[in-house]
């Protein structure tokens, strides 16, 4: 059998495999709506896709090059914009803003570490553009171990060690079709819209 062909089978079998498990995702949701719980079960099929390393190669998904922080790919988009898949490689030293997605998300790793902080506000949103937080949580997401977040939730990513990431980042959304995210800084206190200057990320 030839590269080619080989190449061909694997984009095949990773096709099939991701429409398999967002059949599965797109069941939870519809049975279960969106709840910690829904978001548990659909992050453990996305643990499942993430262990088939075999399809997702980094020849298949190269990490960034030069100084781009990181590349994202999609995967899988339904057509109205749900259920939204990608492939996220980032770089050591990737950072962002405290942020929340407005839409649930998912990221589950195939391989390398990206440290989630979790934030909560501590002000009562009335002073517009104020805001403060108090971290609640911090999970290193690495093969086996992932996040789950509800739409409000807010997060912070950062890349640490030697070895980009290799990721898959799904949403209840696509990310080129939200509005109305909210970015925090944590120095000064502030919030504002987050459109994520940093590079397409979580």
């Amino acid at each position: 059998m030839t590269n080619a062909s080989i190449e061909g089978l694997v984009a095949q079998r990773r096709e099939e495999a991701i429409a398999e498990t967002l059949a599965r995702v797109r069941k939870i949701e519809a049975t279960k709506g969106v709840n910690r719980e829904s978001l548990n079960e659909m992050r453990d099929e996305l643990y499942d896709l993430a262990a088939r390393k075999e399809l997702f190669s980094k020849n298949d998904f190269p990490p960034p090059v030069d100084d781009t922080p990181n590349v994202r790919y999609l995967l899988s988009e339904d057509a109205d914009k749900r259920f939204a898949l990608y492939m996220n490689s980032i770089r050591p030293g990737k950072l962002t803003d405290p942020h929340n997605h407005t839409t649930w998300a998912i990221v589950a790793a195939v391989e390398g570490e990206e440290i989630n902080r979790f934030y909560t506000r501590t002000d009562d949103g009335t002073q517009e553009g104020k805001a403060s937080l108090k971290q609640t949580d911090e999970v290193v997401v690495r093969p086996g171990v992932g996040v789950a977040m509800m739409p409000d939730d807010i997060h912070s990513i950062a890349v640490d060690g030697e070895r980009p990431t290799l990721h898959l980042h799904m949403y209840g959304k696509s990310l080129d079709a939200i509005r109305d995210r909210l970015g925090f800084n944590l120095e000064s206190g502030t919030v504002e819209q987050y459109n994520d200057k940093t590079g397409p990320s979580a």
